[in-house]
């Protein structure tokens, strides 16, 4: 649970997504982490395909073998974003702490809106597992224990990815599990502001097809989701809707945490802070799935 100051604070910069409360909770997290481990080897910018956003960072200790793959795709309204905020320590915060669990840590970078349009996040997210698949064991981690981590639209581009079987392999996903913070999973339903039409289009009739509720309800990929206490409406709206479709079909409560006292942003910022709620979770996740 956060500290009672933190919290406040968090919950003073209220929900929207601003300039204030963007910088507000960037600069309020950002005092909250130590220094990076030295003893993490970063290998920056690998090309996991052919476009200049096709980008990933690679995050290990010496001696790492056979060790779990946990990759981090940035949010940013499909539109934006970047793995790596230079003098902040974000995103590298995330693959710090895969490292420092023994694991390897990925961040990357994929295709942006309007440019790119549906379906360029599923699409980015096979190449990259694809190359992971072939390439990741050169660099300790284990092919079959990759980990898809995202938050807001990766976290969209990661449910797209899991429940949609069209996008995958001959052999299926290839991945262990999906992790996603802060999602919206019926996109028909959600509030189509300028970022959801730069990316889905206009077309609100195609809509439905991009939809992940009954996907990851029929998956057999593990899945761990999150809304945090004060997230945007339209995503806390989503994670209900979510779990009760979720619960009619299956008889069950998915994994779905409920963040307390954080925001759309904090919870992905925060991991390895001393404010970390999700970090806990994603160790606990990933090692009952290896």
């Amino acid at each position: 649970m956060l500290p009672k100051a933190i919290r406040n604070q968090i919950e003073a910069l209220g929900p929207d997504l601003n300039p204030d409360m963007m910088h507000g909770t960037q600069g309020l997290i950002a005092g909250l982490h130590g220094e990076p481990d030295p003893a993490t080897k970063i290998v920056r910018d690998l090309a996991y395909g052919p476009d200049e956003r096709h980008k990933v960072d690679i995050f290990a200790k010496d001696g790492a073998a056979d060790a779990p793959v946990l990759v981090f795709v940035h949010g940013g309204g499909f539109v934006m974003g970047d793995k790596r905020s230079e003098g902040t320590p974000f995103y590298d915060n995330i693959g710090q702490f895969a490292a420092a669990n023994g694991w390897i840590g990925a961040t990357i970078t994929y295709r942006l809106a309007p440019a790119n349009p549906w379906p360029a996040g599923p699409e980015d997210l096979a190449t990259l597992v694809g190359w992971l698949r072939a390439n990741i064991a050169d660099h300790g981690g284990n092919p079959d224990k990759i980990f898809l981590m995202g938050q807001s639209a990766g976290a969209v581009h990661v449910a797209s990815y899991a429940a949609l079987s069209r996008f995958h392999g001959a052999d299926g996903a290839g991945i262990a599990g999906a992790l996603m913070i802060s999602c919206i999973y019926d996109v028909e339903a959600a509030h189509a502001n300028q970022f959801h039409i730069a990316y889905y289009g206009e077309d609100k009739a195609a809509y439905a097809e991009c939809s992940t509720v009954e996907g990851l309800i029929e998956a057999d990929i593990p899945f761990l989701a999150s809304v945090s206490e004060f997230d945007i409406e339209d995503f806390q709206k989503q994670a209900a809707d979510f779990v009760g479709r979720y619960g009619k079909a299956r008889g069950a409560y998915p994994r779905m945490l409920y963040l307390e006292g954080h925001n759309h942003l904090s919870p992905a910022l925060a991991v390895g802070s001393s404010a970390d709620s999700l970090g806990p979770e994603i160790r606990a996740f990933v090692e009952a799935h290896s």
